[in-house]
């Protein structure tokens, strides 16, 4: 079974093979048997790939908990209510005008900034884990270079960095191709250093990691190869 866990009804979950579908939450679960081993079929609805009905066969889910969470300022409209007076207690005679809202704390908005940036930066943990086989980085790696900074590309991969299912409700387009471009740079550099390790470490398991490589992908490892 490719996920150990059991889900309910009712559960908030992420799709590890496709996390740009956002958040899902289980509709329905029900227990089936794949092969001999006891395994779930589950309906799920999630924030930006729909209705999708899966078995635990054969999708790893992951508990919603673990998207990246984008920190944001208290908006003022959000800030907790005046308790309501009393019966007894006398009304003011003058409502007095309502203050603007106070300056963000410039080091508190500093560190905002810091804790979106290593967000937005920070590769999937496919391609970073030690524990798994440089192959298996190797490929995971390639693999984002499917992601462009064009069309809903961009807002695949922000949903992804961020956990939002509208990454523009939060982020300009024009930050978030600025963002990518970051993210690019890590990414560039992270593959360099595979393409090294890997090719040294485990030639056989490289030849096959990028065996059927294309795209920008290609053009990615050409240069990684070139400078490694």
């Amino acid at each position: 079974m490719a996920g150990a866990s059991e889900w309910n009804k009712g559960d908030s979950v992420v799709h590890a093979a496709r996390p740009e579908w956002g958040a899902g939450e289980v509709l329905v679960a029900e227990p089936v048997v794949h092969e001999g081993r006891k395994c779930q079929r589950l309906t799920i609805r999630f924030s930006r790939g729909g209705t999708k009905t899966i078995s635990t066969a054969f999708a790893e889910l992951k508990p919603a908990s673990e998207l990246p969470r984008i920190p944001r300022l208290l908006d003022p409209d959000e800030a907790p209510d005046h308790p309501a007076p009393s019966a007894g207690a006398s009304k003011p005679r003058q409502q007095s005008a309502p203050s603007a809202p106070p300056e963000p704390d410039p080091l508190a908005l500093s560190a905002m900034q810091s804790e979106i940036a290593a967000i937005m930066n920070k590769l999937p943990e496919k391609a970073t884990d030690p524990f798994t086989s440089g192959k298996a980085r190797l490929a995971a790696t390639l693999d984002l270079y499917k992601y462009t900074d064009s069309g809903g590309s961009l807002l695949d991969w922000a949903a992804i960095q961020t956990g939002l299912a509208d990454p523009l409700s939060r982020f300009s387009r024009h930050e978030l191709e600025q963002w990518f471009a970051r993210f690019k740079i890590e990414l560039d550099a992270h593959l360099r250093k595979l393409v090294r390790d890997v090719r040294k470490a485990d030639p056989a398991g490289y030849a096959e990691a990028t065996a059927s490589v294309s795209g920008a992908a290609k053009g990615a490892l050409r240069k990684a190869e070139a400078m490694a």
